[in-house]
């Protein structure tokens, strides 16, 4: 990092303010995800966050058993002898 050269005692103010905004920003994006975080370790987050896990697996199992077995059954109709 390049040394900066300033001018004026006001340069060197004006650029501490800067900083401490930016620490401040830093700060509250810091607290706020640290909010965020607890939030989403509630009970009911969990709870709502496993059972849609849940159910999307077995959905998505669900779906991949039945665009195996329908073609198989359709093929069994098709192929059946009428009287058997």
């Amino acid at each position: 990092m390049q040394t900066k050269k300033y001018s004026s005692y006001a340069q060197i103010d004006r650029e501490l303010e800067i900083l401490k905004i930016e620490k401040e920003i830093s700060y509250q994006k810091l607290v706020f995800n640290i909010q965020k975080t607890k939030e989403s370790f509630t009970f009911l987050n969990l709870t709502t966050n496993v059972i849609d896990s849940v159910k999307s697996t077995f959905f998505s199992s669900y779906a991949t058993v039945l665009r195996i077995l329908i073609p198989i059954i359709i093929k069994w109709f098709r192929h059946k002898k009428r009287g058997d």
